[in-house]
This record gives C-alpha cells, sequence and structure tokens, in this order.
C-alpha cells in the first residue's frame, strides 16, 4: 500500500470511528442516543489510535493536513504535502459517506438539522468566530506538540517497559484529553480534513432535513488547526532541539 492509499484508508476510518459515534449519540432510535459528552470523546480517541494503528507504519499516520503542514514547516516531513492532504480530503470524505450509509435509517427519524449536521463537522457553542479561531489553535497546538513528543524516544523507551508500539495509543490519550479539556467551545476539530470534508459530504448526500452546511463557518475549524499545529510543531522543536 502507498503511503497516499494508507492516508485514504487512515483518514476513512478515523471519520468513520470519530463520526459514527456521534451520530449515535445525537441521532434519534439510535442505541447509543444521548450517551453523552463522554461517549464522544472516548469513541474520538479511540478512532484516531485505531486509525494511526492501522496505517502508521506505511504513511506515518497523519490523517491531519495540520499534522501534515506542521512536520514539513519544521523539517520532519520530506513527503509531498498536497498529495498528503489530497489523500486525507478524500478518505474524509468516503468515512462521512459510510457514516451516512451505516445510520441510513436515522436520518429521517430526528428532526433537528443542527444534530445532523454535528454529525458531520463542528459547530461552536457560542458562535463568536474570532474566540473560536483562538480555541482551534489551541486545541491544535496541544495536539501537535503532543504528537511529536509522545513517540520520542526520552518518552518510549523498550528497555524500560514503554514500547514505540504505545505511540498510537498515547496519541488517541492525547485526543481524548483534548476532547474532555478543550472541547467544549468549538467541538475540537483540530483537523481541517475532519471537519470540512464530512461539511462538504453533509451539503452533497441526500439527507432528509438536513438543513443548512453552514460553509461560512468552515474557515475557522481549517485556519485554526493549522495556525496551532505550526505553532505546536515549533515549540516542539525549541524545547526538544536534536
Amino acid at each position: 500500500m502507498s503511503p497516499f492509499v494508507a492516508e485514504i484508508v487512515g483518514t476513512m476510518m478515523l471519520i468513520l470511528l470519530g463520526d459514527g459515534v456521534v451520530a449515535n449519540v445525537v441521532l434519534q432510535r439510535s442505541k447509543g442516543h444521548n450517551s453523552g459528552w463522554i461517549v464522544i470523546t472516548t469513541g474520538w480517541a479511540l478512532a484516531v489510535a485505531l486509525a494511526v494503528y492501522s496505517v502508521g507504519t506505511i504513511s506515518g499516520g497523519h490523517l491531519n493536513p495540520a499534522v501534515t503542514i506542521a512536520l514539513a514547516a519544521i523539517g520532519q516531513f520530506k513527503g509531498s504535502v498536497p498529495l498528503y492532504i489530497l489523500a486525507q480530503m478524500i478518505g474524509a470524505f468516503l468515512g462521512a459517506v459510510l457514516v451516512w450509509l451505516t445510520y441510513l435509517p436515522h436520518w429521517s427519524v430526528t428532526e433537528d438539522p443542527s444534530a445532523k449536521l454535528g454529525v458531520f463537522c463542528t459547530i461552536p457553542a457560542i458562535r463568536r468566530p474570532p474566540l473560536n479561531l483562538i480555541t482551534e489553535i489551541v486545541g491544535t497546538f496541544v495536539l501537535v506538540l503532543g504528537v511529536l513528543a509522545i513517540p520520542s524516544v526520552k518518552n518510549l523507551k523498550p528497555e524500560l517497559g514503554f514500547s514505540t508500539g504505545l505511540g498510537p495509543l498515547l496519541v488517541g490519550a492525547l485526543v481524548w484529553g483534548i476532547g474532555i479539556s478543550l472541547g467544549g467551545p468549538t467541538g475540537y476539530a483540530i483537523n481541517p480534513a475532519r471537519d470540512l470534508a464530512p461539511r462538504l459530504a453533509h451539503m452533497l448526500l441526500p439527507i432528509p432535513g438536513k438543513g443548512s452546511s453552514d460553509m461560512g463557518y468552515a474557515w475557522v475549524p481549517v485556519l485554526g488547526p493549522i495556525i496551532g499545529g505550526v505553532l505546536g510543531a515549533i515549540c516542539y522543536k525549541a524545547l526538544w532541539p536534536e
């Protein structure tokens, strides 16, 4: 499998499991209906860990344009940034389509258009785009700093019992922590592809009573993670120079 295909498959799995847990919680007559924020954040954490385990050895398991751009900014990624981002967008779109198919009977029995939109993309709790942007910057700063620090040989030493194979699981725990602690204001996109591609899927799919796809907000979960990711990578480079 090529890195390009791996990023498609990995990001598809990320969105299938991540948007899938949101659908399970918010869509009417689902077995997990109203199970709450802890279930959503746990589902997303496991989605990240399992997706990275699936393709990490092939593509590095970026699954996120903010991560790819951040790594390139500090010289830790020499591949094609545009190709990786394209793969991530394709994978995220396909994952969203699979969620739509998986929950196909539940769209028509769910009346709230915002609940349907929330399955696919983030919606701010209080809409103030400049402040929402700051939230996404902070969340992605923490994500990228952690993604770079966790697999460091200084943190994971097989001779001490901390196998490098724990890396993806710990990254999932990092995403869990971000969701629980920082996810309340915006829904913690922290990934441009995770938000934009499923938002486009929402716009294009025949979802009954779906309402607006809120494209006017889409720039926040795209720009915020890119800024935060680059800042997180620069901070890592400054704190742990090679």
